[in-house]
């Protein structure tokens, strides 16, 4: 299985990818998001340096509680850091001979202008959230030759979809991808530039994200690399008693360490060295024995 993207291919089987978050906004969840741009470089030269193989980026927060900003707003947030990403790495040494340097630039925005203007500066990968409910996302991510994260969900981006029923959450996901890809590929993007993402606490209830989690296997199917972004997640919460989002990241590993048992081949996380150093101890352990993507 082949990943493209405008400048490098990513082939699969291989230790998995850690993806780690920079939040250019005031209202993360996590309380981990900053408005400095100078900041938000800091944070992902560190990030870099403990083993993240992607950094995402976004300038607008996916919580269902905040008012959304204008998209003038969020091009402001990024377009620095995407124009200054090469200070991200510039002087480091990789983490390890696996890790993918100088690590991809992920653009997390869903808004169509705001990713037209953003991937015209740069990046490799654009981590939209709409659901693709339009072709319009996949349009952009081919014309700037970038790779495009498909991830499920009902509905617009932050609002509360907390009521939605689900007879059978994979094969709900299943009938998703599938027509997805289709469109995908007919707005131009070649399928071996997308990814996707079952969309973990998005329009699903406890017993969804957990059958996910334990039946992600099944959407290898579609032979697309599967981002499991787990981190933090209401659902791990819920299963531990645990109300504050940074008390959740053992939690988080066991995901992670699920994942890589299901074929997962990318993890968006908050702690990226933890994630890092438990990826490339359970790779060792699991994916040399067949439990990888593939």
């Amino acid at each position: 299985m082949i990943l493209r993207l405008k400048e490098r291919q990513i082939a699969f089987p291989r230790r998995p990818l850690v993806m780690g978050i920079v939040n250019l906004n005031d209202d993360s969840f996590t309380e981990d998001g900053t408005l400095d741009v100078n900041e938000a470089i800091h944070r992902a030269r560190k990030l870099v340096s403990e083993g993240a193989d992607i950094i995402d980026v976004g300038g607008e927060s996916a919580r269902t509680n905040r008012r959304e900003i204008t998209e003038q707003q969020e091009i402001n947030r990024v377009a620095p850091f995407i124009v200054r990403f090469q200070e991200c790495y510039e002087g480091l040494l990789p983490f390890d001979d696996a890790q993918i340097f100088p690590p991809l630039l992920s653009v997390n925005t869903w808004r169509s202008p705001v990713a037209n203007t953003l991937l015209s500066l740069g990046g490799d990968l654009l981590n939209d959230m709409s659901a693709l409910s339009t072709d319009e996302n996949a349009g952009i991510a081919a014309r700037y030759h970038t790779a495009l994260l498909i991830m499920h969900s009902v509905g617009l981006p932050k609002q509360k979809h907390t009521d939605v029923q689900y007879a059978d959450i994979m094969q709900t996901l299943e009938r998703f991808f599938a027509d997805k890809l289709k469109l995908a590929e007919q707005a131009g993007l070649a399928r071996e530039a997308v990814l996707i993402d079952p969309g973990i606490d998005f329009a699903k209830q406890r017993n969804d994200n957990l059958t996910i989690l334990r039946e992600l296997s099944r959407l290898s199917r579609f032979k697309r690399p599967v981002l499991l972004p787990v981190s933090r997640k209401t659902v791990i919460g819920e299963v531990l008693g645990l109300p504050n989002p940074v008390d959740r990241d053992p939690g988080t590993i066991a995901c992670v360490v699920a994942g890589i048992r299901a074929q997962a081949s990318i993890f968006r996380v908050h702690n990226v060295r933890a994630t890092s150093l438990v990826v490339r101890t359970a790779w060792k352990i699991l994916g040399e024995q067949g439990h990888g993507p593939s």
